[in-house]
């Protein structure tokens, strides 16, 4: 995704980013939003089927209320960490297209061609958007 030298020597480090690379990973990240959100939806279910083995005797109650806040906390959490990455994959695409947009922009205001055979061709007219391949990866 990106590389870089960060050793200080005198001929200066690269910093690349690959657009097609942040939308794989961004797509990665949705995949992960997914799968994650369906293993916490069986697990509730899985939770719900176990009933309410504990009793209504005094123990009993005192378990039961303390595991019902400990199960909707767990479950609350886990649901809104599955929205999270899939926050990220979603952050990750935009930074692709920002990536897009910022070397496009750099490269119309010097004339030139983007990346000089990189991976963002810039417009042919103003203000048309540029075209980035989703994946390239072997």
């Amino acid at each position: 995704m990106a590389s870089g030298s960060g050793n200080g020597d005198a001929g200066g480090g690269t910093f690349a980013l690959k657009p097609w690379e942040l939308h794989g990973e961004g797509r990665e990240f949705e995949k992960i939003s997914e799968d994650f959100g369906k293993a916490v939806s069986t697990l509730e279910q899985s939770l719900a089927a176990l009933g309410s083995p504990w009793g209504q005797d005094r123990p009993g109650s005192g378990f039961a209320a303390a595991y019902k806040d400990a199960r909707g906390g767990l479950l609350g959490g886990l649901r809104g960490l599955a929205g999270q990455l899939g926050q990220v994959g979603s952050g990750l695409h935009t930074m692709a297209e920002r990536t897009v947009d910022a070397e496009t922009a750099a490269a119309a205001g010097f004339g030139g061609a983007a990346g000089q055979g990189g991976p963002v061709t810039p417009a042919a007219t103003p203000g048309a958007r540029t075209t980035v391949p989703k994946d390239r990866s072997a």
